[in-house]
C-alpha cells in the first residue's frame, strides 16, 4: 500500500507508492485520485513536467508561482537522485520561512508533495538525473517568483561539492526578507 508521511511541515508530504515486483521488474501506481482523496489530498493536476539535469550538483530553485495561479507539485525522480526542498513562503503562516527536505531516488520511488504557498527547489545528487512532476495550476510566467537557494536566513545545507550549476535566473532570486508581503 502507498504510504503517506507528513514531514516537519505537515502540509508537505512524502508519498511512497508500493511497488509490485516479479521476474519482469516492478509496477507502481504513482497517483490515484481515489486513494489520495481518502488521505485528504484532492488536487486536480492540470500539467505534467519533466526535467533533465546532466550534472550532479545542479540546483534548481527555489521557485513558486504567485496567486491567482499558485501551484502545488508532486515531484518524483525517474533516474538518479535529488535533495528536494520545500520552503513555506505564505505570508502570515506560523511556519513562514521554515523548510523541509527529503532525498528522492529513482530506486526507491518516493514522491514529494509540495503544496501551494511553498517555494520548491532541488539539488541533483547524481549525473543524468531526471524528474517528473505534476502541478495543479497552469504555468503563468508573469507570476513566477522565487527565493535565493543560498539565502543565509534559510541556511539550507545543500549537499554539493564546490559551486552548484545554476541558471542565470536562479542566481538573481531575492532573499526571503525581500519578498513582498502579499504573494498568495
Amino acid at each position: 500500500m502507498t504510504t503517506i508521511t507528513p514531514l516537519a511541515l505537515a502540509e508537505v508530504l512524502l508519498i511512497t507508492p508500493q511497488r509490485h515486483g516479479d521476474a519482469r521488474g516492478w509496477f507502481a501506481e504513482t497517483w490515484s485520485t481515489r486513494l489520495m482523496a481518502e488521505a485528504g489530498l484532492q488536487h486536480p493536476f492540470v500539467q505534467d513536467n519533466q526535467a533533465f539535469n546532466a550534472r550532479a550538483g545542479t540546483v534548481r530553485g527555489l521557485h513558486f508561482q504567485k496567486a491567482p495561479h499558485a501551484q502545488g507539485k508532486l515531484v518524483r525522480v525517474l533516474k538518479g537522485a535529488i535533495y528536494d526542498v520545500a520552503v513555506d513562503v505564505r505570508p502570515g503562516s506560523p511556519t513562514y520561512g521554515r523548510w523541509v527536505a527529503a532525498e528522492l531516488t529513482a530506486e526507491s520511488g518516493e514522491q514529494l508533495f509540495v503544496p501551494r504557498g511553498f517555494a520548491h527547489g532541488y539539488c541533483t545528487l547524481r549525473e543524468d538525473t531526471e524528474l517528473f512532476y505534476k502541478v495543479d495550476g497552469h504555468y503563468a510566467p508573469e507570476l513566477e517568483g522565487g527565493v535565493a537557494w543560498d539565502d543565509p536566513a534559510l541556511a539550507i545545507p545543500w549537499p554539493r561539492a564546490g559551486e552548484p550549476v545554476l541558471s542565470d535566473k536562479d542566481r538573481k532570486l531575492p532573499r526571503l526578507s525581500d519578498l513582498p508581503p502579499t504573494l498568495f
